[in-house]
């Protein structure tokens, strides 16, 4: 029997040889994005300095038109809202305003604290829009959006019960198990129980009428294959319509730049999903 080499599967900054190239050409995005959109920077959803998230509206929407929620990826451990405001520049041009919080990292706190956080900005989204957002997330980012849809707005009575129906995970990792044991997790601190008790895998499957979509780049390891086709057969036994899809000819990296191509498959679908939602 081969032994699965998950440092290799996992280690995305090493396996894409050129992965800080991609994140400074991002960055370089994002620092003139915050100058060419309407923005409200820095909005407080917490009594912490990382409780915040910056706002992009889109001029052509309506008071309640479509609203999308991008959560960065790091492994939980870096990254923060304007790093990435770059993915929202096509979405506002098709009248989606985009909301991009930053959280929490760790080792600081834990993964089950990180997902308070994430249900803590999205109370205060709601508050502050009354609408319903399309999920985006990117690695980490998409293992707290599938926390969002399986696990619900818990303690938010004052939020609907289908705040979170439509989401769209770019090579998420659903089970974490798989990071005990690589480099990844010297920050993260996951042992059996505590990788088990966050993921979103093994917590209620969506209801009916829920939609994610769990995406990988064709070029990343198996692993992120996996990741994404086990989600489906375990998240539709309550019917809801779960798919798994490759993105061809794209890395860990690339396949985020999917969502500022205009006319690509991703980037419509997710308008759509945005669209969608009353």
């Amino acid at each position: 029997m081969v032994l699965m080499n998950y440092e290799a599967e996992y280690n995305n900054r090493a396996r894409v040889a050129n992965s800080a190239e991609i994140i400074a050409r991002w960055m370089q995005a994002s620092a003139i994005t915050r100058t060419q959109l309407a923005t409200e920077i820095d909005v407080a959803y917490g009594p912490g300095p990382r409780h915040c998230y910056d706002f992009y509206r889109a001029t052509s929407a309506a008071e309640r038109g479509p609203l999308a929620v991008y959560i960065h990826g790091g492994y939980w451990q870096r990254g923060q809202a304007s790093d990435y405001a770059f993915v929202a520049r096509e979405l506002v041009a098709q009248g989606v305003s985009v909301a991009l919080p930053s959280y929490r990292l760790c080792p600081d706190v834990g993964v089950a604290e990180i997902v308070d956080d994430i249900r803590l900005f999205m109370r205060q989204l709601w508050r502050k829009t009354k609408r319903r957002p399309v999920i985006v997330g990117h690695s980490a980012g998409a293992h707290l959006a599938a926390c969002l849809m399986a696990g619900g707005m818990t303690g938010a009575d004052d939020c609907p019960d289908n705040l979170v129906s439509a989401a769209y995970g770019l090579s998420g990792i659903y089970d974490l198990a798989p990071l005990i044991g690589t480099s990844l997790n010297q920050a993260v601190g996951l042992d059996a129980v505590t990788a088990r008790a966050v993921s979103p895998l093994f917590w209620p499957a969506p209801r009916k009428g829920c939609t994610f979509v769990a995406a990988a780049g064709g070029n990343e390891s198996d692993e992120f294959k996996r990741q994404a086709r086990d989600l489906v057969p375990v998240w539709q036994t309550q019917g809801a319509d779960v798919e798994a899809k490759i993105i061809e000819g794209t890395n860990h990296f690339t396949i985020v730049d999917q969502l500022c191509q205009p006319g690509s498959d991703m980037l419509t679908r997710v308008v759509a999903m945005a669209r969608a939602i009353d």
